[in-house]
């Protein structure tokens, strides 16, 4: 594949009135891919990418290219953000319990490799609660440390099952019987 072509499809997906909060604009993407500078014009367009909602097939063109550039994280990035279009938006404010506490001892990867189980309200027929599973992405990190706190993106294995989540909710993580997190949903956008 060619990054410069893929760099360039998916800008000329972005409206041309977008600007982040730094005021970066398309415009600034161009003069950067004019001097090959690919890796900046990959960051601006997905910093672009958070003003406002872009197609599946933007995040493919990004993925597509960080890979071609040999970016992992960005390229997951990308493909997240390319399920999220697909799936919908949960994001949640997760708090790990400490060590002390029973928690994990080890960090938690920030990059969407963890899948642990959630306590979203659901019950068996026997009153015990039936988790559901969603793929857990730290945002601004690349891990989260044992106890601590950060704001989190849940990619759900099952998206029906979270249908009816909204934002104050409280759910727990779950990698083993204990509970080994709480989250308060911040941000719920679902496809209809």
């Amino acid at each position: 594949m060619d990054v410069l072509a893929l760099l360039k499809s998916a800008s000329l997906l972005v409206p041309e009135e977008s600007a982040t909060e730094n005021d970066v604009t398309v415009d600034d993407v161009w003069e950067y891919l004019a001097h090959d500078e690919w890796e900046v014009a990959l960051g601006l367009l997905e910093e672009l990418g958070d003003v406002r909602p872009l197609p599946a097939v933007f995040w493919a063109s990004m993925a597509a290219a960080a890979e071609e550039l040999r970016l992992g994280r960005s390229a997951a990035w990308c493909h997240w953000r390319e399920g999220e279009t697909r799936d919908g938006v949960i994001r949640a404010d997760l708090t790990l319990r400490a060590p002390s506490d029973g928690g994990r001892r080890s960090p938690v990867p920030g990059a969407g490799v963890l899948r642990p189980m959630w306590d979203i309200g659901h019950r068996t027929p026997t009153g015990e609660p039936a988790y559901a599973v969603a793929r857990l992405w730290v945002e601004g990190a690349p891990a989260l440390e044992p106890g601590g706190r950060a704001p989190v993106r849940l990619a759900p294995l099952t998206p029906e099952l979270w249908r009816h989540v909204r934002p104050g909710q409280v759910i727990t993580l779950h990698e083993t019987r204990p509970v080994g997190g709480t989250a308060v949903l911040l941000e719920v956008m679902l496809p209809e």
